[in-house]
């Protein structure tokens, strides 16, 4: 019973935190994209604009619902439910802490604990190409199909160029643990820390790319195209099942920057000055061992989140600063720029290994 209650409060705080996220994220975007444009953005509804949010899930929530004629309804229904299941599981793999000791019992803080994490996020990252392809084709529309096509593309031909990355710092790490990385990226390099983006910057550079044309981000978001394609592969959904797209989109942005914080930049690793701080507290409290740990594993949290905060704002400073590529920019750059990049990264990081660890 207490390892299943553990299971189940990891599970609530991964929904809370991620879902919960969304609406902050919404409002940020175009709060932010009004401050980056010179603009005032929403600021009617609550202070600040802050219960936008709010207001648009109350109107997602009543908006009339329909189905296309002709549209293939299984597939129509199950689209957005994939896409935003999906991001929500590969969250599962990613550790937010090292542990924690709750009524005597240690608890890693891991919703689901394997050797082969990393393989488990790419499953399920891999899974976002069929809502877009099952969306596109369910809809029977011409701009969707297009949509479709685009997205699926993309998405394949830009995975190539993100697994080459993620094989060069496999080669690093010796593992596909999630935690085995984290903890290979303790420590520093003289001043500046020991994470995968110093040791690899080409690889962190291609991953961090790849995974904008992985969650159809601007300036990668050619499925969507509303310039050519109206809106691409989810032209015909409306309500709560525009909305479920609307979610997968923020709830992608927060797994990849998870997964690119845990690859490249130490994930929980508690950030520069959080040890003194540490220490200051369990010494204040006079915590013992566990305290101490337990306050410690407080802190990891706050340093990944901090992290992934980073990343999503990464997200919203691109969007609205750089325009969308053409789709032949868009398929140039990941066949022949970044693929053979990645490509030579990979053999330069391999001899490198062999080298020093021989």
């Amino acid at each position: 019973m207490f390892d299943l209650s553990m299971m189940m409060a990891k599970i609530v705080v991964i929904l809370v935190g991620t879902l919960g996220v969304v609406p902050v994220m919404v409002w940020f975007e175009r709060r932010g994209a009004a401050w980056m444009q010179g603009r005032i953005g929403p600021n009617r509804v609550g202070p600040f604009g802050l219960m936008q949010p709010l207001a648009d899930v109350i109107k997602f929530i009543f908006k009339e619902t329909f189905t296309p004629r002709g549209a293939n309804k299984f597939y129509y229904l199950m689209a957005p439910i994939i896409a935003l299941i999906a991001p929500l599981c590969a969250l599962a793999v990613i550790p937010f802490g090292s542990k924690a000791f709750v009524n005597g019992h240690e608890v890693i803080l891991q919703v689901a604990q394997m050797d082969t994490g990393v393989l488990f996020i790419l499953a399920f990252a891999g899974l976002e190409v069929y809502p877009v392809i099952l969306a596109g084709w369910a809809s029977r529309n011409k701009y969707t199909v297009l949509g479709a096509l685009r997205g699926s593309s993309q998405i394949v031909s830009y995975e190539i160029s993100m697994g080459l990355a993620l094989l060069s710092m496999l080669v690093v790490y010796g593992s596909f643990n999630p935690h085995d990385m984290v903890s290979w990226q303790q420590g520093s390099l003289g001043f500046i820390p020991r994470w995968g983006a110093f040791v690899n910057p080409i690889g962190a550079l291609i991953f961090w790319i790849s995974i904008f044309a992985e969650t159809n981000r601007l300036p990668f978001d050619l499925a969507e195209g509303e310039s050519e394609l109206v809106a691409g592969y989810h032209l015909e959904y409306g309500g709560m099942k525009f909305a479920a797209f609307f979610m997968a989109e923020y709830v992608a942005m927060i797994m990849a920057s998870a997964l690119i914080s845990t690859l490249y930049f130490g994930g929980y690793g508690i950030l520069p000055g959080m040890e003194f701080a540490i220490n200051l507290i369990s010494n204040f409290f006079a915590f013992g061992e566990v305290g101490m740990q337990n306050t410690k594993a407080v802190f990891e949290f706050i340093s990944l989140a901090s992290k992934i905060a980073v990343f999503m704002f990464l997200f919203v400073w691109v969007r609205w600063t750089l325009p969308r590529f053409r789709f032949d920019q868009l398929m140039d750059l990941g066949w022949k720029i970044l693929f053979p990049i990645a490509l030579i990264n990979l053999v330069v990081v391999t001899i490198g290994v062999y080298y020093f660890n021989s």
